[in-house]
């Protein structure tokens, strides 16, 4: 046997083989027919594998390349947005690797659509809370250990989440905040500028005390208090004439708000006990009363002269 028919032996065989291949790699699912055609087959579920294979290796090593120089707070809140990012990714991937190998996804869409818009109208609220929590995180307007107050409640933030914000209420209980109220809703922050806050207390003393003295205890019954800062001083306000007592109010500045309302308490047992022993008085609410004698029998069978 010579040469070329030797060549042309394995020009067969490897036709054959590639041949097989592409029988084995065309075995599937086939539905419907010309256009609407749909081929679920070997081969597609390889391409599949390989592209997301591929998508995972190069997302992979873009996470690691940006975020080797973060530091550990960056790191974590850029790998958890980077997680959904990575989703939306994939199914991109998806679908462009199916319109490559020849299925019109518009088929695909179309016959999902009103699954979308149902999953869309049901699932609302899930959005607006991971996209609340992905500004929260990327803007920084709230972070671990801040102290807010959200509907009136105080807590300080142990954990923020892309859809919940968990934060620890003064009486200990877990607080379970949907991000998109922190979007939504009026939200204090008593710790987005600095660690500490100015609080208030506020009282009322009788008409005729002394002001200098009720002001000179005010300030003594705080600056006890080791909580209390020294800088910015405490300072008291004359803030009006009320209608049954002269109305004060003593501010101050705290590092710990969340301990706010036991060291008030503290502060008013002291301003108590100052005033009772240098008689400076608290009032009641009073109201002077005044009757005015009238005898309406003194109108009946009264004629004009």
């Amino acid at each position: 046997m010579n040469q070329k028919n030797t060549r042309s032996i394995e020009n067969v065989e490897l036709r054959s083989i590639w041949e097989s291949l592409l029988e084995f790699l065309d075995y599937g699912i086939h539905v419907g027919s010309g256009d609407k055609k749909v081929d679920i087959t070997i081969g597609l579920v390889l391409l599949l594998t390989i592209s997301l294979l591929l998508t995972k290796y190069l997302l992979n090593s873009t996470r690691r390349l940006i975020t080797r120089k973060m530091d550990g707070e960056d790191r974590l809140k850029f790998v958890t947005i980077f997680k959904y990012v990575k989703y939306i990714i994939y199914v991109v991937v998806v679908l462009l690797t199916v319109d490559a190998a020849g299925i019109d996804i518009t088929i695909l869409i179309t016959a999902s659509a009103a699954l979308f818009v149902g999953i869309g109208l049901a699932l609302q609220d899930l959005f607006q809370d991971l996209i609340a929590g992905i500004l929260i995180v990327t803007d920084k307007s709230l972070r671990v250990e801040d102290i807010v107050e959200v509907d009136g409640r105080v807590g300080r933030v142990l954990e923020i989440r892309l859809r919940s914000t968990l934060a620890l209420t003064r009486d200990d209980k877990v607080m379970i905040i949907p991000n998109h109220k922190f979007m939504k809703d009026t939200m204090y922050n008593y710790t987005q500028n600095q660690r500490s806050t100015r609080e208030v207390v506020r009282l009322g003393v009788a008409y005729g005390s002394d002001v200098e003295l009720v002001t000179r205890l005010l300030l003594e019954a705080v600056e006890v208090q080791d909580e209390v800062l020294k800088y910015p001083k405490p300072f008291v306000l004359f803030d009006d004439f009320g209608d049954s007592a002269l109305l004060f109010s003593v501010h101050f500045h705290l590092e710990d708000i969340f301990r706010d309302p036991r060291l008030k308490s503290q502060i008013r047992y002291q301003i108590d006990q100052l005033f009772r022993d240098h008689g400076v008085k608290i009032p009641f609410p009073q109201r002077d009363i005044h009757f005015f004698p009238h005898n309406p029998s003194q109108n009946v069978g009264e004629t004009t002269p």
